[in-house]
C-alpha cells in the first residue's frame, strides 16, 4: 500500500488539477512599492486570454508580449495563443490600479505553471521584469523599491533584468537573480532543470564619492559673507535666498552648497535612489551623493511639484534630501512659487488626481537666487526700471513663500583687482568647511536620534524647539527685541531660534548664546 503524500506535494498536484497557479510580481510606486498575486486560471470554453485587475494599457498588451515570449523560449512550450481554453490572469488586489510592464515575467511563468508546461514552487520568489518578443528580459522602473518591498514581505528570492540587478543588489536580505531571457528563468527555476543563474553580488557602495565637476568654496573669490551663510544653511538644511546684481556669482554659489553637503548614508542612498529609480532618472546604480536639481523658470506646476493624470514625483521630490535650486526666482510663475509652500513646512507633497492620490517626500535643502529688479541693477544709477515695474516684479515671491525662507544673503559686486589676484591659503576651504559641517551635522543626528522625521535643525518642530534650543538670558533678550523691530511672524521667530540653534552647532557650543543669535537675526533682514 502506497503512503501518504505529503501536503505540499497534494496542494501541488491539485493546482495541476485545477489548471491554476499563483506567482507573485510587484507594483512600484512612491513611498512603497506593492506586492502582487499574479494568479492564472485555464478553463474549458472558447479561447480567451484576458488580464483582470484594473490593468493599464501597457499591462493589457502583456498578452501579446508574453504570447510571443513564450513561443520564442523553447520549442517545448506552447504559446496560450494556441490554447483552445479560456485563459484568465487575476492581478490582485484587483482595487490597485495596475501600471507598467513589470508584470510580464510573472504573468508567462504563471500560464507555464497553470497550463502544467513548467514544474517549479513559486513561494519565497518574486518576479518583475518586461518581455520582449524574442524572449528577452527588459528592464523596469524602480528595480529598488521593488527589492524593499519584497525584502518586508518575508520574500528571499527576486528574479529582476540584469540590467536591473545593481540597482536591486543594494538591498540586503534579499537574494537577486538578474536573468536576460525569460529562458535562463525557466531554467532556474525549473525543478527538472540543470541551468542555474548566479546570484548577483553588490559592489561595495562608494559612499562619500563627490561629482568631478561640482563647483567648490575654492573656486570663488571674494563673497565671504556669502559663503559663510551658505556654511550655515548646509549644516542644518536650512532654506537660502541668494539676491544681488547680475555677475556676482549667485548661481556659483549655489552650485558649491551641493558640494558642501555630507554623503547620503546607506539608508538615504537607498531612499533617494528608489525616488529617482521610479522616476526613470536614474543615472547609474545607486544615487551617492545628495542629489542638486535645478529647474528652469519655465517649468510648469506639475513639473515642480509632481502630478499628471497618474500623480508622478516632480523636481521637489527629486530634490530630496539634496538641493533645490531654483534660479530666477520671480521668473517662475507666480502659481508655482506659492505652489512651494507646503513641501518648505511639512516636508512633503500630497498630490490628488482623477486616478488616484500619492503622498511624495520632499525634504528639500532650497537655494534661490534672484536680481533686486529686473533688470539686476536696482539701487544703482544704472537702473532704469521704473518703481511700478520693481514692485510688480518683487510681488511674484509672495509673503508666506519669503517666510519660509530662512536666509536672506546679499551677493554685491566684487572688485575687478581681486577677480585677478592669486588666491591666498592655498585652496582648502571646501575641506574646511565640509569638515564643520560634519561636525554640526553629526551632533544633530545624536540629538534627534530616535525622533521620527527629525534629522537637523530645520525639521525641528515648536515642541522640538523647547526641547533642544535652550537660550541663554542674553540670546532671549537680543531675540525678543528684534523680533519686534524685524516684525518676525510666529514662523519667522522659531525659524530664527532653529538658525541660531546651527550657527551654535558650528561652533561647538551647548546653548544659544548671544553671538550665536545675533548672526542668525542678521540673515532674516532683506532690503528688497
Amino acid at each position: 500500500m502506497k503512503g501518504k503524500q505529503p501536503a505540499a506535494e497534494r496542494t501541488r498536484n491539485a493546482a495541476r488539477l485545477s489548471g491554476f497557479a499563483r506567482v507573485f510580481s510587484a507594483q512600484p510606486a512612491l513611498p512603497h512599492a506593492r506586492i502582487i498575486s499574479v494568479e492564472c486560471d485555464i478553463a474549458k470554453g472558447l479561447h480567451s486570454f484576458s488580464i483582470v485587475g484594473l490593468p493599464d494599457k501597457a499591462v493589457e498588451e502583456a498578452k501579446d508580449r508574453v504570447a510571443s515570449a513564450i513561443k520564442n523560449a523553447g520549442s517545448r512550450f506552447d504559446s496560450p495563443k494556441k490554447s483552445n481554453k479560456k485563459i484568465v490572469i487575476s492581478l490582485a488586489p484587483a482595487e490597485l490600479k495596475k501600471e507598467g510592464a513589470a508584470f510580464d515575467l510573472g504573468v508567462a511563468l504563471a500560464y507555464l505553471r497553470a497550463s502544467e508546461q513548467l514544474d517549479f514552487e513559486p513561494a519565497g520568489r518574486i518576479f518583475a521584469g518586461e518581455l520582449a518578443l524574442d524572449g528577452s528580459l527588459r528592464p523596469v522602473r524602480g528595480a529598488l523599491s521593488i527589492a524593499v518591498a519584497a525584502r518586508d514581505a518575508g520574500f528571499a528570492e527576486l528574479f529582476v533584468p540584469a540590467e536591473n540587478a545593481a540597482e536591486a543588489a543594494l538591498v540586503s536580505g534579499i537574494t537577486i537573480f538578474p536573468a536576460r531571457t525569460l529562458s535562463e528563468v525557466i531554467g532556474h527555476i525549473d525543478e527538472t532543470g540543470d541551468f542555474s543563474l548566479a546570484a548577483h553580488r553588490a559592489a561595495p557602495a562608494a559612499f562619500g564619492v563627490r561629482e568631478p565637476d561640482t563647483p567648490t568654496l575654492d573656486d570663488i573669490r571674494g563673497q565671504e559673507s556669502a559663503k559663510r551663510g551658505l556654511i550655515i544653511a548646509a549644516a542644518g538644511a536650512h532654506n537660502i535666498a541668494l539676491y544681488g546684481p547680475p555677475g556676482t556669482g549667485k548661481t556659483m554659489l549655489a552650485r558649491a552648497a551641493a558640494a558642501l553637503l555630507p554623503p547620503l548614508t546607506e539608508e538615504e542612498v537607498i531612499e533617494v535612489t528608489c525616488i529617482h529609480s521610479l522616476a526613470g532618472a536614474l543615472a547609474g546604480s545607486a544615487v551617492l551623493r545628495p542629489p542638486f536639481r535645478a529647474p528652469h523658470h519655465t517649468s510648469s506646476y506639475a513639473s515642480l511639484i509632481g502630478g499628471g493624470t497618474t500623480p508622478r514625483p516632480g523636481e521637489v521630490t527629486l530634490a530630496h534630501r539634496g538641493v533645490l535650486f531654483v534660479d530666477e526666482f520671480p521668473e517662475f510663475h507666480r502659481d508655482v512659487v506659492n505652489a512651494l509652500r507646503e513641501p518648505l513646512e511639512d516636508r512633503v507633497v500630497s498630490v490628488s488626481r482623477a486616478k488616484g492620490s500619492a503622498v511624495f517626500p520632499a525634504s528639500f535643502m532650497l537655494v534661490a537666487a534672484l536680481n533686486p529688479c529686473p533688470c539686476g541693477y536696482w539701487g544703482s544709477p544704472r537702473c532704469e526700471c521704473m518703481p511700478n515695474v520693481v514692485e510688480k516684479y518683487r510681488r511674484k515671491i509672495s509673503g508666506p513663500v519669503a517666510d519660509r525662507i530662512d536666509m536672506w544673503v546679499h551677493v554685491g559686486d566684487m572688485p575687478l583687482e581681486s577677480l585677478s589676484q592669486k588666491k591666498k591659503g592655498g585652496g582648502g576651504e571646501t575641506e574646511r568647511a565640509r569638515e564643520a559641517i560634519a561636525r554640526a551635522r553629526s551632533a544633530q543626528a545624536k540629538r534627534f536620534a530616535g525622533i521620527r522625521n527629525v534629522s537637523n535643525n530645520a525639521d525641528m518642530k515648536p515642541k522640538h524647539i523647547e526641547e533642544f534650543a535652550k537660550l541663554t538670558e542674553r540670546a532671549e533678550a537680543a531675540l525678543l527685541e528684534s523680533a519686534a523691530r524685524l516684525r518676525l511672524s510666529a514662523r519667522g521667530f522659531h525659524r530664527t531660534i532653529k538658525l541660531a540653534r546651527t550657527v551654535a552647532d558650528l561652533a561647538g557650543a551647548d546653548a544659544i548664546d548671544v553671538s550665536h543669535m545675533l548672526e542668525a537675526l542678521q540673515y532674516r533682514q532683506r532690503d528688497l
